[in-house]
């Protein structure tokens, strides 16, 4: 018994070793699997990594091109406005001279009218000076012109 204990024992050893060895294989299998799986998914992240930098470096240039676009855009813009503006207040001068010349012959046909009775109204000073002011009546410039030799002074 004893004996055959020792030797079913033994042979247990010798199944467990051997076993144990076909474990630590297996485990050592498991183990580079990992380590390669590992290394795969740390190559595909830095893969993964530097597209994602590729897309940011791309997308900043992009960015910077459209900025760069959109200040030139503006600044012809404002060109245009400050041309425009400059334009404008030419025009504004133009109408202001232009309104006070209206109003000036606006004035000057007052004074015609008032002076020719066209409304009726009578004012002796306008009456003794009706042939100046009438451009009608042309008789001044059938007078003659007089000028002598001391008037001219060299």
């Amino acid at each position: 018994m004893a004996s055959s204990s020792g030797t079913s024992s033994g042979s247990y050893m010798l199944q467990n070793s051997g076993s144990e060895e076909d474990l630590q294989l297996l485990m050592d299998q498991r183990k580079r699997k990992r380590m390669i799986s590992n290394r795969e998914s740390a190559r595909r992240s830095r893969m993964r990594k530097q597209k994602h930098l590729d897309d940011l470096v791309s997308q900043v240039a992009q960015l910077r091109k459209e900025n760069q676009q959109i200040l030139t855009s503006v600044n012809i813009t404002t060109q245009q406005y400050m041309s425009v503006e400059a334009e404008n207040s030419v025009l504004r001068a133009q109408v202001g001279e232009l309104s006070h010349r209206l109003e000036s012959l606006n004035e000057i046909i007052e004074v015609l009218n008032a002076s020719t009775g066209v409304y009726g109204a009578s004012n002796s000073f306008f009456d003794q000076t009706n042939s100046l002011f009438n451009p009608f009546n042309m008789a001044y410039l059938n007078q003659p012109i007089v000028a002598s030799a001391d008037m001219f002074q060299y």
